[in-house]
């Protein structure tokens, strides 16, 4: 209990240190685009609730990820219910004002599957904003556990299972299984790789780089 409320303090709770590490990073994202407030922006894997909250909320946001629609929705919203991997025809004729994209890319399955995500968020938009966790940070974000990413698979599913930092301990095996395999932390080689038109910015926390950032202004 005293492990899952430290978990609470440093990631789930709204004054929480992952909480802030947001609210700053909302911060950088609207000094990046001076003019977001009438910019239409395409938010794949994010939530329409996490825009209500920014201190400066775009004109138009359209939110794209695997998550049941939302019930209502405000005038400034629209949401869609896709993978980023394989956009609908419907999305990809449009064209935006900004691709945003905040700790996603390392779920979406593989190399093959971020290559073409990086490839739709390029073509999108003349500018984007592309956040991942650093692989190379030493504690694994997901389930706050030191080198977690480093270990092999099977080591991962005991871990995720066992680990009492974890956000949902005790899951199946199956279950454990299928998140770890769908996390996979990225390097900065990759990241460039896949937007090689970005500035790559860095987030740091204690001096060490703890995400990345992929900005085309």
């Amino acid at each position: 209990m005293a492990l899952h409320s430290l978990r609470f303090r440093l990631v789930d709770s709204p004054t929480s240190l992952a909480a802030k590490r947001r609210a700053r990073r909302a911060a950088w994202l609207s000094d990046a685009f001076p003019n977001l407030a009438e910019m239409t922006v395409l938010d794949l894997g994010g939530r329409v609730e996490g825009w209500a909250r920014v201190p400066v909320r775009p004109a138009h946001v359209h939110v794209v990820n695997l998550e049941p629609l939302p019930a209502t929705l405000p005038d400034w919203a629209e949401a869609d219910h896709a993978d980023a991997c394989e956009l609908p025809e419907r999305i990809l004729n449009r064209r935006y004002d900004l691709v945003f994209s905040n700790s996603v890319l390392e779920h979406v399955g593989g190399h093959e599957r971020r290559r073409r995500t990086a490839e739709a968020i390029r073509a999108l938009a003349p500018a984007y904003w592309v956040q991942t966790p650093y692989r190379y940070f030493p504690i694994e974000p997901h389930w706050v556990a030191p080198g977690m990413q480093f270990l092999p698979v099977s080591a991962r599913v005991v871990v995720a299972r066992r680990w009492p930092l974890a956000y949902t301990p005790g899951k199946s095996y199956e279950a454990a299984m299928r998140q770890v395999l769908t996390t996979e932390l990225i390097g900065r080689a990759e990241l460039r790789y896949l937007f090689p038109d970005a500035v790559v910015r860095n987030e740091r926390l204690a001096g060490l780089t703890k995400s990345l950032i992929a900005v085309r202004a």
